[in-house]
């Protein structure tokens, strides 16, 4: 059976490796590398899909348990799916729900079948398991599903996989929790750090073997270095099929970014865009602008003179800032539109960087006009 989703590699960098390609679904083709906004609740925080569109974001992501509690998945089956419930007519991924595993951990219990989760919003009993959260995604109707994983603190995490082919081989995510999630983590409990890289290792062969048409690497970006992301990507990523596309989730820095295609990523995503917008905290193109500092009160100039983004075309850090300090959502809107436009256009730099093998040359521009160094790598 021909996969729902195809990847088709175009150029790699020949002094970095990294990859260009484009990736079809049946909601059309995007490019990549490629930032993938978080729409949690079937919509990116104070931003339109149409805004999404015309900033230039091929694919975004809704989360599979936030939309299982609200408004659940049989409604949105109702309205003819996600695309059609939130009028997004790109490419969509959901997430398994299994980060939840991870940030509710006060409130769930692992077992072999699955996840007993006490519902967030009102303590009721819940359970999520591989087999119901693919039949969750699939009443969703995403263009890529992920299958059921754990997200276990730093150096307890295998890597894992979206499914084949949605909606068929519903089993095979099962296959996958039970052979790398559960008994992975349990192994991991027992043993050194010095096993880490081995299990991950382990990890990536065995899901290799299931000829998903795509794998992503998890666990990551969970409160580890910089540099030890970036040893986990140099040892994970050379193992997945160079036909097949890279997800590295819930990274979003814009050097995480670059670093991240360097290393061979084609997909990312994360909610620190948007999340920091709302703290009045912006991307530029020479560093961090922390928008409600005092300094800015009477600066009559652009968030960013080199973004030609609508916020900066239209409005002032001095407004800005004023929206901001009086809790105006106009405010958030304007700062999310220019942190998500500044993330996607910075992968259409990497993309064209990467067409003429300059990859290594604009990251060493970037990083020195965003003022990044060795000892500072995690300016977010």
């Amino acid at each position: 059976m021909q996969p729902a989703v195809t990847y088709h590699l175009k150029h790699v960098d020949k002094h970095t490796g990294a990859r260009l390609g484009e990736i079809v679904t049946p909601h059309g083709t995007f490019p990549t590398p490629m930032f993938m906004p978080v729409g949690t609740q079937a919509s990116v925080k104070t931003l339109s899909p149409e805004e999404l569109d015309t900033m230039g974001a091929g694919i975004i992501l809704a989360n599979t348990y936030h939309l299982w509690l609200r408004p659940g998945e049989d409604l949105i089956e109702e309205a003819g799916g996600l695309h059609q419930f939130m009028n997004w007519h790109k490419g969509l991924l959901t997430d398994s729900g299994g980060f939840q595993v991870f940030s509710l951990a006060d409130m769930r219990n692992i077992t072999e079948e699955g996840v007993h989760f006490k519902n967030h919003l009102n303590g009721a009993n819940m359970f999520l398991s591989p087999e119901k959260a693919i039949a969750i995604e699939n009443a969703l109707g995403p263009d890529i599903m992920m299958s059921f994983d754990e997200c276990p603190p730093f150096f307890l995490k295998a890597t894992i996989t979206w499914p084949k082919a949605w909606p068929a081989r519903a089993a095979g995510p099962s296959a996958a929790w039970r052979r790398t999630s559960i008994p992975t983590t349990r192994r991991c409990l027992a043993l050194s750090k010095r096993r880490f890289k081995d299990l991950r290792q382990q990890s990536a062969r065995d899901l290799v073997s299931l000829d998903f048409p795509g794998y992503s690497i998890g666990g990551l970006s969970v409160g580890e270095s910089k540099e030890e992301m970036n040893h986990v990507l140099d040892f994970t990523t050379p193992l997945l099929p160079a036909d097949k596309p890279r997800y590295l989730m819930g990274v979003g820095s814009p050097d995480a970014l670059i670093d991240g295609v360097i290393r061979g990523i084609d997909m990312f995503d994360c909610v620190l865009p948007t999340r920091i917008a709302r703290n009045g905290t912006t991307m530029t193109s020479h560093g961090r602008v922390v928008i409600k500092n005092a300094k800015y009160a009477r600066d009559f100039t652009p968030l960013d003179p080199d973004c030609d983004c609508y916020t900066c075309r239209n409005y002032t850090r001095a407004y800005i800032r004023h929206l901001i300090h009086t809790d105006e959502a106009f405010g958030i809107r304007l700062t999310s539109y220019h942190n998500l436009y500044f993330l996607l256009h910075l992968m259409q730099q990497v993309r064209d960087a990467i067409a003429h093998d300059d990859l290594a040359a604009f990251r060493e521009d970037f990083f020195e006009r965003y003022g990044y160094n060795r000892a500072d790598a995690k300016s977010f």
